[in-house]
């Protein structure tokens, strides 16, 4: 699964798990990239006092783009590879950003398990809305759905799509709350 960026949280999902990356670690705590860089490597050290598992179910090594074209290396950290890069600062504003990034990755976990409940319903829904047209179309399904979102968006979903500039999948985009709306309206349209 490829990974994406949710705006409501700052925060990336791949394979129903939250990330941040270094790159936002560097910025939120200002500091250097390339130090944020050191001490993911110093931790992800089979010296580091770190199981081999956390290391590698914590710390992903990935690229981006700088800003002069050049592919760099940065870090995906989970919640707990996050902790545990932000251990090694000590000062009050690395805590108070602590407490606050625990905060959010706390919420987009909330995000995912909801989304997860919403796609669990999709099957149902969709057989209900076959049954409810003798000669069921591809836009009945869009239909019925494009009305869902625009109940919980409060406006329709083209307007939304183009406000927040998004292609793919609208429910990545959407916050638990829109998302628990928007469940159970399917729930009741399923009914």
């Amino acid at each position: 699964m490829k990974l994406i960026l949710n705006p409501n949280y700052n925060l990336y999902r791949k394979d129903n798990q939250a990330y941040c990356d270094s790159l936002q670690v560097a910025e939120t705590f200002g500091r250097q990239h390339k130090h944020i860089l050191e001490t993911v490597d110093k931790l992800n050290q089979p010296t580091s006092g770190l199981s081999e598992e956390f290391r590698k179910n914590n710390f992903v090594k990935s690229r981006y783009m700088d800003s002069r074209g050049r592919k760099q290396i940065k870090y995906l950290l989970t919640k707990d590879g996050f902790t545990m890069v932000v251990m090694e600062f000590k000062t009050a504003k690395a805590r108070q950003f602590k407490e606050e990034y625990i905060k959010q990755f706390n919420a987009m976990a909330e995000f995912i398990t909801v989304l997860a409940e919403a796609r669990e319903d999709f099957p149902e829904f969709t057989e209900a809305v076959k049954l409810a047209h003798q000669d069921s179309q591809p836009y009945h399904y869009s239909n019925e759905i494009n009305m869902l979102y625009s109940i919980v968006l409060g406006q329709t979903v083209h307007s939304f799509r183009k406000q927040h500039n998004i292609e793919g999948s609208l429910r990545e985009y959407l916050t638990s709350e829109q998302l628990i709306r928007f469940r159970k309206l399917q729930r009741a349209d399923i009914g």
